[in-house]
C-alpha cells in the first residue's frame, strides 16, 4: 500500500501492481512522485492483462497570483519570514517556507516601511504570491488592501480585534497595537 502524501521522489510502488498517473514518472520497473501533495488511487475499468490500479499524485504547491494565508515566524529588518498554511482554499499538509520583503508590504511610501510596527511573530498573514522565489521560499506581498495581518494576538496573549486599517484591540486590556491590517471581505 503505498503512502498517503507525497514528495517529488517518493517510491510510490511497483509498476506489476499500480499503473503510473498524472504527477508520477515510472523508472526501473518502480512508480515515483513528480509532484508533492495527497496520493488518491483511481480505479479505472479493467482491461484485459493490465493491473487496475491507478496512483496519482496532486499538485499542492502555491503558485503566482495565489492567495495564502501564513503564520508569521520571524521578523527582520528586509523581511519577514511566513510558513505557508492555505493556499486558496486547500490546507497544505505541510507548511511552505515564504518571505514577505519590506518593498511588498504596501504600495505606497515603501521606503519608509518598519516591519516591526506591520508585524509581529505569531501573526496569521493574508497575502498574494508574487514570484515562486528562490529553492528556499515563495514571495509574497501584501500590498493590496485585503491582504495584511488577519489574526492577530496580544502581547498579553489575548486574540485581538482590529479597529482600523493599521490597528488591532487587545479586547481585555483595551490596549492596541499596531499592525498592517487586511480589509474584510
Amino acid at each position: 500500500m503505498p503512502p498517503t502524501t507525497a514528495h517529488p521522489g517518493l517510491l510510490l510502488g511497483p509498476s506489476s501492481a499500480y499503473i503510473p498517473g498524472p504527477g508520477t514518472y515510472l523508472h526501473a520497473s518502480h512508480i515515483y512522485a513528480t509532484l508533492a501533495g495527497s496520493l488518491s488511487i483511481a480505479r479505472p475499468p479493467p482491461r484485459p492483462g493490465i493491473p487496475s490500479r491507478l496512483v496519482t499524485a496532486t499538485n499542492a504547491l502555491p503558485a503566482v497570483n495565489d492567495v495564502v494565508l501564513a503564520r508569521v515566524t520571524r521578523l527582520q529588518s528586509r523581511q519577514v519570514t511566513v510558513a505557508i498554511l492555505v493556499v486558496g482554499k486547500t490546507v497544505c499538509a505541510d507548511a511552505f517556507a515564504g518571505v514577505v520583503r519590506r518593498e511588498d508590504v504596501r504600495g505606497w511610501e515603501v521606503d519608509r516601511v518598519v516591519l516591526g510596527e506591520g508585524f509581529r511573530v505569531g501573526d496569521v498573514v493574508r497575502g498574494v504570491v508574487i514570484s515562486l522565489g528562490d529553492q528556499a521560499s515563495y514571495y509574497l506581498s501584501t500590498a493590496r488592501n485585503e491582504l495584511g495581518v488577519i489574526m492577530a494576538t496580544s502581547e498579553d496573549g489575548n486574540t485581538m480585534y482590529p479597529i482600523s486599517w493599521k490597528e488591532f484591540r487587545d479586547p481585555v486590556t483595551g490596549r492596541t497595537e499596531s499592525r498592517k491590517v487586511a480589509k474584510p471581505f
